[in-house]
């Protein structure tokens, strides 16, 4: 009886290890595939992804290609390549664009709840060659713009998403989205939705009409973590979203700070815009944000896996919970989505900022511009503006909103351990 026993403990002990080989497998081979996708869109030879240019028919045939090989349903009617293809035209009449956003489907497993879909998003644009007018931090310098964090790095966490959900079928339907046309203002996600809210005979394996969208789960920008943070917005958009935001981040040890709005300069905002209950995942900005230098050798690969493991578990709780997430629209992103910006500081504001922290940190400061030209610089912390305090970005959003071209304000900043107040002279925001 005791030999039989330690052979099952040993047996026992056996299973476990080769289990955790093969997880540990897994995980390997999914940072592999992750970092394949990214080097890959994010190469020269793609040339910043562009909507309508060559490298971006080549990233949507990669994407597609993966999809198709992952065995996922597409959207439309016709052949199989196309049928992935939502197309789409935006822009002035003389200069009208046609690109697409490419979209998949894994129907949910549970005869109620797969009726009802969760998309889950990222966008696979991105700047070109830059120059002026292209959203470039360097927009006097022509040069390829890989994105390989923005958003390549969302793109190859979604491509395996998908792949993973194939396998592991939740109850509810997924759909996976990777939309075009981003960083043109939303454009894809925007068409998707205002095609969502049209009849059209063409479309398969989606819901009737916009209706059947139950939320949108949106990644942009994971690819560069640092001390296991991320930030989630979007909390506040359904009453059961950060209990379960926070919940996953104890189990997988991400220290995440939870933002309640769902508006923001990426994708999810189209949702929230339907009212649509949204999650926003991303690692947060830096210097080199739509540079040249957003390059693959960059990219936090190991943090992309953690981003991954979090991600395949928050989407499976919210694509099991047994009753439709509620709507709440969140007064203060309302707000601060429709500010008027009549000046700019010149500086992008950090969102994985915790909310126990005091203020609101610089994450970069471009130079040239007028935080800049006053002497703040990238990780001061910014306390006030115009006297006014500033603890969060919804704050930060309001002082701006407030200012006008031309005047010269203070602004109060913690540096280190030392307070200083910098005198900024507000220059014009561009339309």
């Amino acid at each position: 009886m005791l030999k039989k026993n330690i052979l099952l403990s040993l047996a026992f002990v056996f299973a476990t290890q080769v289990l955790a080989q093969s997880l540990q497998a897994d995980r390997s081979l999914g940072q592999d595939d992750m970092r394949q996708s990214v080097e890959y869109l994010a190469s020269q030879e793609l040339g910043g992804r562009f909507p309508a240019t060559a490298g971006d028919t080549l990233a949507s045939e990669y994407i597609v290609g993966k999809l198709r090989s992952s065995r996922l349903k597409p959207v439309l009617k016709g052949k199989k390549k196309k049928a992935f293809y939502h197309d789409f035209t935006y822009g002035k009449t003389a200069n009208q664009v046609t690109t697409h956003n490419i979209i998949a489907v894994v129907p949910g497993k549970d005869k109620r709840l797969k009726k009802e879909y969760i998309v889950v998003s990222s966008h696979y644009d991105h700047l070109g060659m830059g120059g002026e007018g292209s959203g470039s931090r360097r927009p006097d310098t022509l040069g390829v713009h890989p994105g390989a964090d923005d958003n390549a790095s969302g793109d190859a966490v979604v491509l395996e998403l998908a792949r993973h959900f194939r396998k592991v079928r939740a109850p509810r339907s997924i759909v996976f989205a990777f939309f075009g046309a981003e960083e043109q203002g939303l454009v894809g996600s925007k068409k998707f939705v205002e095609w969502m809210k049209q009849d059209d005979d063409r479309r398969r394996n989606l819901p009737d009409d916009i209706k059947g969208i139950v939320a949108n789960v949106n990644l942009d920008m994971v690819g560069r973590m640092r001390d296991n943070a991320m930030n989630v917005s979007g909390t506040g958009t359904s009453s059961q979203f950060k209990a379960m935001v926070e919940e996953v981040a104890q189990q997988t040890g991400l220290q995440v700070t939870c933002t309640p709005d769902g508006y923001g300069a990426s994708d999810h905002a189209s949702f929230v815009a339907a009212d649509i209950p949204v999650l926003f995942l991303t690692t947060g900005g830096h210097m080199e944000y739509h540079t040249p230098a957003d390059v693959p050798s960059t990219l936090n690969y190991e943090g992309m896996e953690q981003t991954l493991e979090y991600a395949k578990l928050l989407i499976t709780r919210l694509a099991s919970m047994p009753e439709t997430p509620d709507y709440i629209s969140v007064p203060g992103s309302n707000r601060t989505m429709h500010a008027k910006f009549k000046v700019t500081l010149g500086l992008m504001p950090d969102v994985m900022g915790a909310s126990d922290k005091p203020g609101l940190r610089a994450d970069i400061v471009v130079a040239g511009k007028p935080a800049h030209a006053a002497g703040i610089r990238s990780g001061d912390i910014i306390l006030e503006i115009d006297g006014k305090p500033v603890k969060d970005i919804n704050e930060y959003m309001q002082r701006l909103s407030e200012l006008e071209a031309g005047t010269t304000i203070p602004v109060k900043v913690l540096r280190d351990q030392a307070t200083i107040v910098f005198q900024v002279h507000l220059k014009p925001a561009k339309k």
